[in-house]
């Protein structure tokens, strides 16, 4: 593979989960124009709906989120092309994220059938090893089907040293851990977040301040402002995550990169939200079409937004304006099968 711009990979479903995806596809981006280019696929890999890299090395980690969930990684040549470094069981189904310690030392991930955080030590090359911890949450939510049980679906290191958070959508929960390095063991951290009921916490946004935090309610299309304190986190607004009618279902959150914005992606309305963060409440000041309906997660670069429609088999590309925040299209969608992350 071949070219110049910036790489980028794409997670997908695959046929093991219901999609059209062959596995993980490498992309060139062009910074200047926001272009993205697909180049193949460059690791055939079951349903790796989550990519991340490390911070340090030049390696990338998939969730495969399969029944008996599974971690990938893979060592990233300088044009996107992947090895394969190994896979290890996550302990739990259906693992949908997982993130890298600041420091490159650990990797954990979420198993959303599962339940359950697991960990695992990873080496100076990037590689990792097996499995230092698992803990599994325990209870239920309001909602029948889809809290029937415990769904972590999201893990979000602290970039200093505060705890790890664990977003379980279906205990309405944030869970706190504190990482003991030596052992490779997660040890909870009271007390934890418990949402109102029914909101199935998805995933959350740090501010770049480290003190503020917006969490996303996938079964009541909510955002739920925080402090973030050593004491932990402390609700102050809640709003709504669209102002559509119709099946509103949060996806991604992100803040950009100078704080002075919150997007979030809403599935059934396809569309991405835009809130000003300047005043005491986030303030919705666009909600921009996608392009399909169902906008799983999506990327900030540069002036650049990059959303991926599961269902729609495409990445619309978008031009984000520095002053308003508001994302505009740039060219036509990007067909890719059955896309779940945009890794930017």
């Amino acid at each position: 593979m071949t070219g110049t711009g910036e790489v980028v990979h794409i997670g997908g479903y695959t046929a093991e989960a219901g999609g059209r995806a062959e596995g993980i596809v490498v992309a060139r981006r062009d910074p200047a124009t926001g272009a993205l280019t697909p180049l193949g696929t460059a690791a055939v890999t079951p349903s790796p709906s989550f990519l991340v890299r490390h911070p340090g090395l030049p390696v990338l980690y998939a969730v495969n989120e399969l029944a008996e969930g599974r971690l990938s990684a893979f060592r990233v040549a300088p044009d996107g092309d992947l090895a394969p470094l190994g896979v290890l069981p996550t302990g739990g189904a259906e693992p949908c994220h997982l993130a890298v310690a600041p420091d490159g030392r650990h990797v954990f991930v979420a198993n959303y059938g599962g339940g359950s955080v697991a960990v695992f030590p990873v080496d100076a090359e990037g590689v990792p090893g097996e499995r230092t911890d698992l803990v599994r949450h325990e209870g239920r939510g309001a909602d029948p089907e889809r809290q029937e049980k415990a769904h972590c679906h999201m893990v979000s290191p602290d970039p200093g040293d505060g705890p790890l958070l664990a977003v379980d959508l279906g205990t309405d929960s944030v869970y706190r851990y504190d990482l003991d390095v030596a052992s490779g063991r997660l040890v909870p951290r009271a007390p934890r977040l418990r949402t109102p009921a029914g909101t199935g916490p998805r995933h959350l946004a740090r501010h770049p301040d480290g003190r503020r935090a917006w969490l996303v309610g996938e079964l009541d299309a909510t955002v739920t402002a925080y402090d973030l304190t050593t004491e932990g986190l402390h609700q102050r607004v809640r709003v709504d995550a669209s102002g559509r009618t119709g099946h509103v279902q949060p996806s991604e959150v992100a803040v950009g990169p100078d704080g002075r914005f919150l997007y979030v992606g809403n599935r059934g309305v396809g569309t991405v939200s835009v809130f000003a963060l300047d005043g005491a409440a986030p303030e919705l000041v666009a909600e921009v079409d996608t392009g399909g309906g169902w906008p799983r997660h999506f990327a900030l670069a540069g002036e650049h937004l990059y959303v991926a429609d599961e269902r729609a088999d495409l990445i619309g590309v978008f031009r984000v304006d520095p002053g308003s925040g508001v994302p505009e299209r740039v060219g036509e969608p990007v067909p890719v099968a059955s896309p779940t992350c945009v890794l930017v």
